[in-house]
């Protein structure tokens, strides 16, 4: 959207319209757009980043690694 002179708002608009709840908040997009300008193109936002988790629960730890976008509800569901 960058490079095609598309600006933060009217990217957030379009892909949250396309994404809906999974599209990055506007806040993300205006920041990233703050990087871009700057030639700076590597998103990856350390400060924010998790380190992943560990679980001691086996089985727990095993759907997650089958698919660690499953909400808790999903989770409880396949146990």
């Amino acid at each position: 959207m960058f490079h095609l002179k598309k600006t933060a708002a009217e990217s957030y608009r379009l892909l949250e319209e396309a994404y809906s709840e999974h599209a990055p908040s506007q806040k993300t997009y205006e920041r990233w757009f703050q990087c871009f300008k700057i030639g700076e193109f590597n998103i990856a936002d350390k400060e924010h980043e998790k380190p992943s988790k560990k679980y001691e629960d086996v089985e727990l730890q095993a759907l997650l690694d089958e698919d660690d976008s499953q909400t808790q509800k999903q989770l409880a569901e396949q146990r």
